[in-house]
């Protein structure tokens, strides 16, 4: 009998699918979307099931309006694994394939190329590049990338060639635009270019062959040393799995850090890469999910959210830096990528390798306990020799915007060597806070509990956390006085001080307020590889796998506060900022420095961190976590509310505490801690407040919150106050 309903999941925030009638002439597919009418919108949701019985009258139900698809958009191991993820992490169903699906697919388009427009040079534009364009560097600019061929219009405005600039040589005759939709080809033999390729050592070979000649799903942990070579190990990995003809996807934590890795990886290989991240515009997006859907593309490159991209024969999964946090996604659906991308491998029955200097405590922690595969990298490639590490006491010293005197005679040292210093301090701005000199008053953000920023260059102060800006201000708010004094480093002040200090070597400074513009940050780390640039000084973004062969000094300026943090991480981020950081120097034959400023350099973390390795560090931690009762011998779930109202918070915490706590299924193994004020108690305007749900495994935590969810959104609160979960929380604040 020919079903006559389909159940519908929708992307609005309700635990519950819909029922619609199918027409006559409709033929949806389970797992395919349709549009709908839901009130007085029409939304794009995907079927779940198509069936003849409702729990509504069927004069009650509407119909479907549009069939979209005549095929599933997921396949079903990936749709099982979207499935899961809504459970795993108590989200709606309908949101959570919503998350999963390129913009375009959402807003009800199809699932098929579109075309995107190419620019190339004309016969007459190929003479005038022999003929020169005198002053006119715009348009040699533009001439030049298309040199070798035809480039994407969106390709050629990330490298800042704008449209103006293209249209006056369009008009000229140097310049056609054309349009292009990708084709299918099938991929070259062999898939693997003839290029020069390292010479492996006997430790990489093991980890290649223990991989290799694994069957099915295993999940392996390569722990190597900054610099020990993990990408080389990556690619000898893959080139199997292409001459089997199937797929392979690469994740990377940070858009900044794919130029370089895509860059490897085309070289290496004779296949079609993708790359996939939210710097692409929405057609870009969908050909890359497309390509990879219908095996155009034989590796993917992306962030987080690449996990969920649709494969024909996906035969591994590589996480690359698997420790870093921003694999954790902070809002709406928050999931981890790298715990879904092990439930993705598992469900596709193939291997997955988690790499890393500094694997994250909970990782660690499986493959010691013989969870995972553990491998290890423990020297570095070529001729690169480990780093010198010392503490630098700073106490009692005078420090010029951050820089002591001992520092700064050793970063003239390397500098009059020829070599390259990378200075570390992850505040960016000029400086942290605003403050009267006369009574002590700081500038503070209305809309939080936090203070302004001062950002010099822009002659105004910055809250960021809910982003609000104003221009700097001239006059105490307190006692009137002008005397306002700015406290504390960042890093805009920090360059300018450079400046000062050595103004025969250029110094770059690389943070978000530098890189906010489309190719910036790739051509910033280009000109530091060319030797541009002597003195790099960054945030994060500067500290997580660049190869800078000249780097033989690093110095790490102010780490103080993470020593003494009331987050349980805090430890555990330092130890792997401070080898990541690290690893940034001596990476060629050059023997490399590492200085780290502190008013502490007898504390335990940092003695264990510069004499012995980071395995060490995370051995002790780990049996602190164990004394402690926290992750990963623990599972957390954080209850995040806010609203205008502080009270109201309060009390709706304390209603989901006493529902958890009167539950059936709440026992010895579990514990709530809280309610209480977030670290940053007041953000954007709202009173936020958080409780912590502490159990001893991960299905009792699922058990627990999946029967007490229900009862959670009924309480009289819950509708007056904005409200999530956090299952597995990484950031507490």
């Amino acid at each position: 009998m020919r079903p006559t309903i389909a159940r519908v999941a929708l992307p609005v925030p309700l635990d519950k699918q819909f029922d619609y009638l199918i027409p006559n002439h409709f033929f949806p597919v389970i797992g395919g979307r349709v549009s709908v009418p839901f009130g007085p919108k029409t939304l794009i949701g995907i079927v779940t099931e198509l069936t003849n019985h409702s729990d509504f009258k069927q004069s009650q139900l509407k119909s479907l309006k549009q069939v979209l698809d005549t095929q599933p958009v997921w396949s079903d191991s990936l749709y099982q694994l979207l499935k899961w993820c809504s459970q795993f992490y108590q989200y709606p169903l309908g949101d959570t394939l919503a998350n999963a699906m390129p913009s375009a697919l959402r807003k009800g388009k199809p699932a098929d190329f579109s075309t995107l427009v190419e620019w190339q040079l004309t016969a007459q534009g190929k003479d005038q590049l022999m003929v020169g364009f005198g002053r006119a560097v715009k348009q040699e600019r533009a001439m030049r990338a298309l040199e070798y061929g035809a480039v994407s219009h969106q390709q050629l405005l990330d490298q800042e060639i704008s449209g103006t600039v293209l249209k006056a040589l369009q008009e000229k005759g140097w310049v056609e635009s054309i349009e292009r939709k990708p084709v299918i080809q099938a991929w070259a033999d062999p898939v693997e270019a003839d290029v020069e390729k390292p010479k492996l050592n006997q430790e990489q070979a093991v980890a290649i062959a223990t991989v290799n000649s694994a069957q099915g799903f295993g999940c392996y942990l390569l722990e190597g040393v900054t610099g020990s070579g993990k990408t080389e190990v990556y690619l000898n990995l893959i080139k199997p799995i292409l001459e089997q003809g199937k797929q392979a996807l690469v994740l990377v934590p940070e858009i900044g850090l794919t130029p370089q890795t895509i860059n490897r990886f085309r070289q290496r290989f004779n296949v079609p890469v993708e790359v996939i991240h939210s710097g692409l515009n929405e057609t870009e997006r969908l050909n890359a999910w497309l390509c990879a859907r219908d095996k155009a593309a034989g590796i993917v490159i992306g962030t987080r959210s690449a996990l969920l991209t649709p494969f024909a024969d996906l035969g591994i999964i590589i996480v690359d830096e698997e420790h870093d946090s921003s694999y954790k996604q902070q809002d709406s659906l928050r999931y981890h990528a790298r715990d879904v991308a092990v439930m993705r491998a598992n469900k596709e029955q193939i291997p997955i390798l988690l790499g890393s200097a500094t694997p994250a405590l909970e990782t660690l922690h499986n493959a010691l306990t013989g969870k995972y595969h553990h491998l290890l990298l423990s020297q570095r490639a070529g001729n690169a020799k480990p780093t010198t590490n010392k503490a630098l006491d700073v106490k009692g010293l005078y420090l010029e915007s951050g820089l002591s005197a001992p520092l700064i005679a050793e970063m003239r040292k390397h500098l009059t060597a020829g070599n390259q210093v990378m200075l570390f301090l992850n505040r960016r701005g000029f400086s942290p806070a605003l403050m009267c000199h006369e009574c002590g008053w700081i500038a503070e953000c209305k809309r939080c509990d936090a203070y302004y920023t001062f950002h010099q260059y822009n002659n105004e102060i910055r809250c960021h956390h809910c982003g609000s800006q104003q221009p700097v201000i001239h006059q105490c708010q307190g006692c009137g006085s002008t005397n306002l004094v700015t406290v504390g480093v960042g890093t805009e002040q920090l360059e300018g001080q450079l400046k000062t200090l050595f103004p025969d070597y250029k110094a770059i400074r690389i943070d978000r307020d530098s890189t906010r513009r489309k190719g910036s940050l790739e051509s910033a780390l280009t000109a530091i590889r060319k030797g541009e640039y002597k003195i790099l000084i960054g945030t994060q973004m500067l500290a997580k796998g660049h190869h800078f062969p000249d780097v033989t000094l690093v110095a790490l300026l102010d780490v103080d506060g993470s020593l003494y943090s009331s987050d349980f991480r805090a430890s555990e981020r330092l130890a792997q900022l401070f080898i990541q950081v690290a690893g940034r120097a001596g990476r060629a034959s050059k023997p490399g420095e590492v200085i780290l400023q502190t008013h502490h350099p007898e504390h335990s973390l940092l003695q264990a961190l510069l004499n012995q390795s980071y395995r060490h560090f995370a051995q002790a931690a780990l049996q602190e976590r164990k004394v402690a009762m926290l992750p990963p011998y623990t599972y957390l779930t954080l209850f995040k509310a806010e609203a205008n109202s502080s009270e109201v918070v309060e009390d709706f915490l304390r209603q989901v505490r006493y529902t958890l706590e009167a539950h059936p299924l709440f026992d010895g193994g579990c514990q709530v801690l809280g309610p209480t004020p977030a670290p940053l108690a007041k953000k954007a305007g709202k009173f936020r407040w958080q409780l912590l749900l502490q159990t001893q495994t991960r299905p009792m935590m699922q058990r627990l919150l999946a029967s007490a969810k229900p009862a959670i959104e009924l309480l009289p609160n819950s509708k007056k106050v904005r409200w999530s979960l956090d299952i597995e929380p990484q950031d507490l604040s």
